[in-house]
């Protein structure tokens, strides 16, 4: 697919510098941009690579001046980070503006189904599922019964959504998410063996909730598992039963949150997390990569380490940690000196 200078321009309303004409059909970063592709500058220690790159057009800040020839044709905006953006959000509608029922394909006869949407092909719709308008479905994925899909929302190949969960409005869901599997839980027994505890909750996925490839988020054992308005979640993160996620919170991958735990909102959660069941993560809370959470968490704390230390603690810890032979030879060495005096 091909765009011109002037359409872009129009796109973005900004200023053509050069041939409004140039065509363009791909994106690439300005350091490795050739002829036919579109690329931008927004960080100026990229400046010099505006005067050697192949790209045909090149978007740039208002405010940019060209200090030397130039082979690209300019597109001048207010902020060229923000345009691209932009533009690779609209790229990516073209990308995935897909419609209709791909066969083979199972459908329920008492699935409802909206308007303008698209199910690919191998794909099964259980019985009383509801999905919405403009929902996209991709190729190879589960819906259950009783699983209610929100306008605008996307599964990717390879998405499963088990019976009765709820998805909300323009979510998306990546290849081999599973939505609604079983929670861990067993019971021992007298014998030393363990027996299942039926799972007949669900999840609940609230609106612009974004889930990563190989996220596996579990039903509730009763009552809902929830992921609020505007979470983020990484690949690979696991999410067991009865978990609740607060709004606008980010977690990256690897992540691992046992059951019942609570988490407040817009927190920020890095990679590999771990983090026990059944405690409460206040709101504004940050925890770095590979920590590991076994208490309560007041809101705004800033955690790092295992078990999780406030960050300034862990930092000034570290610094004698790594230190520690030093110490433990110095202190040695006072030891002898007071025994010898003594």
């Amino acid at each position: 697919m091909e765009f011109t200078a002037e359409q872009i321009a129009g796109i973005l309303e900004g200023t053509i510098v050069g041939d409004p004409k140039t065509q363009v059909s791909k994106l690439a970063k300005i350091e490795e941009g050739t002829e036919g592709s579109l690329t931008f500058l927004a960080n100026p220690k990229y400046k010099p690579y505006i005067y050697t790159t192949k790209a045909s057009i090149t978007i740039v800040d208002s405010g940019f001046e060209p200090e030397e020839a130039l082979q690209t044709t300019l597109i001048k905006v207010e902020d060229a980070y923000g345009a691209f953006t932009k533009l690779l959000e609209y790229y990516n509608q073209i990308k995935l503006n897909k419609s209709g029922i791909e066969q083979p394909s199972f459908i329920s006869n008492s699935a409802k189904t909206g308007d303008n949407i698209y199910i690919g092909a191998f794909t099964y719709i259980g019985e009383n599922v509801n999905i919405g308008n403009n929902v996209k479905i991709f190729p190879n994925s589960y819906i259950g019964d009783n699983v209610v899909i929100g306008d605008n929302t996307i599964v990717f190949s390879g998405g499963k959504i088990y019976s009765d969960c709820v998805i909300g409005t323009n979510c998306v869901i990546n290849s081999g998410a599973i939505i609604g599997a079983d929670g861990f839980g067993f019971k021992p027994n007298e014998n030393g063996e363990y027996s299942k505890v039926p799972q007949i909750g669900n999840v609940i996925i609230e609106d612009f909730v974004d889930i990563g490839a190989g996220t596996t988020i579990d039903r509730a054992t009763l009552g809902s598992t929830i992921i609020r308005k505007g979470v983020k979640l990484d690949n690979q993160i696991q999410i067991a039963h009865n978990v609740e996620i607060g709004r606008n919170t980010v977690i990256a991958a690897q992540a691992g949150i046992a059951g019942s735990t609570k988490i407040g909102e817009n927190c920020q959660i890095g990679g590999q997390v771990g983090i026990v069941g059944h405690i409460t993560i206040g709101n504004n809370v940050k925890i770095q990569a590979q920590s590991g959470i076994g208490r309560h968490v007041k809101d705004n704390e800033v955690l790092q380490g295992s078990p999780a230390l406030a960050y300034g603690d862990y930092n000034k810890s570290y610094v004698y940690f790594k230190n520690l032979p030093k110490i433990i030879k110095n202190i040695s060495e006072i030891e002898k000196k007071v025994d010898g005096n003594s």
